[in-house]
C-alpha cells in the first residue's frame, strides 16, 4: 500500500508582501495510481511535491502517507527534479548507488542493484561514463534509477521531461509508463504539457492560478497503449484547455472588479 493525501494544506512563502502559492488543497493519491499535476506557472505544483517529500513545511494542514501523519523526509518517497542533480565527478554507476552506500549496505548488495535499475532504465553498457558524457534524456533516466534503487514506494516526478528534445521526450514518456507497470509504483508527476499528462496519467489535477487551488480532476479511462492521436485522448485535452482558459477569465474579470 502506497497513499498520499493532503489535507488542509496552505502554503504561504513570509516576506514583505507573503505570496500565497497554495490554498486549502485537498488531495488522496491512492496506491498505484499516476497521479499528473498541471496548471500556470506558479500555480504551486513543484511546491505540493516538496511539502509532500518532507523537502518544506507547510504554512498549516497535514500530510498523510499510508494513512499516517507524516512530518520531514522519509525512504518511502522518492524525488525526480526537472535536473538529474547527478555527481559530475562519479560514474553512472557510482551515482545510481549513492544512497545505498549512505546507508551502508553491502558493495555485492549494491553492485546487484545498480546493475537491475541501470539495465530498468536501459543505461546498461554506459555505467562508467560521466554525466558529461551522456545526452540530457540519458542523465534523466539515470536520476530516476538513483531514485528507483532505493525501492520508495511513492515517487515524486517535478517536470524531469521538460529540458529534454520533443523525440527523447516521447521515448521517455513510454519508458515512464513502463517502468511504473513493472515497478508497481505511485507516481505523482508535474507537467506544464497538458498532451503528456493525459498520455501518461490515470488522473489529471488542474490546479488554478496563484494561490492554487484544485479546479478540476479529470479521470483518464483510456486503456494502454494508449495512442496520442486517438479520438478519445484528443477530446480530454480539449477539455482541459478548457477548463484552463475559463479559471484564465475568471482571474481577469476579478482583477478587474477589485
Amino acid at each position: 500500500m502506497a497513499t498520499i493525501e493532503f489535507k488542509n494544506i496552505n502554503m504561504v512563502y513570509s516576506g514583505t508582501e507573503g505570496i500565497k502559492a497554495l490554498q486549502d488543497i485537498n488531495l488522496k493519491v491512492n496506491d498505484g495510481e499516476f497521479i499528473c499535476l498541471i496548471g500556470p506557472s506558479g500555480c504551486g505544483k513543484s511546491t505540493m511535491l516538496e511539502i509532500a517529500a518532507g523537502l518544506l513545511n507547510q504554512t498549516s494542514g497535514e500530510i498523510f502517507l499510508d494513512e499516517k501523519l507524516q512530518k520531514g523526509t522519509t525512504r518511502k518517497i522518492g524525488v525526480v527534479f526537472q535536473d538529474s542533480g547527478l555527481f559530475g565527478w562519479r560514474t553512472i554507476r557510482k551515482n545510481v548507488g549513492f544512497g545505498l552506500e549512505i546507508e551502508g549496505r553491502k558493495k555485492t548488495e549494491i553492485a546487484t542493484l545498480v546493475d537491475k535499475y541501470i539495465k530498468l532504465v536501459g543505461l546498461n553498457g554506459f555505467e562508467n561514463k560521466f554525466p558529461h558524457q551522456l545526452s540530457g534524456g540519458m542523465r534523466q533516466r539515470a536520476g530516476l534509477a538513483r531514485s528507483l534503487v532505493n525501492n520508495p514506494e511513492i515517487i515524486m516526478m517535478d517536470e524531469p521531461f521538460s529540458a529534454i528534445d520533443h523525440l527523447t521526450r516521447i521515448t521517455l514518456q513510454d519508458e515512464i509508463i513502463r517502468i511504473w507497470q513493472q515497478e508497481k509504483k505511485t507516481i505523482v508527476f508535474v507537467t506544464h504539457d497538458v498532451t503528456e499528462a493525459v498520455y501518461l496519467a490515470t488522473k489529471i489535477v488542474l490546479l488554478t492560478p496563484r494561490p492554487g487551488r484544485i479546479q478540476k480532476i479529470f479521470d483518464i479511462p483510456v486503456d494502454r497503449p494508449r495512442n496520442r492521436n486517438d479520438a478519445s485522448m484528443l477530446d480530454i485535452v480539449e477539455q482541459i484547455y478548457r477548463a484552463i482558459n475559463e479559471a484564465s477569465q475568471f482571474d481577469k474579470e476579478l482583477e478587474y472588479y477589485l
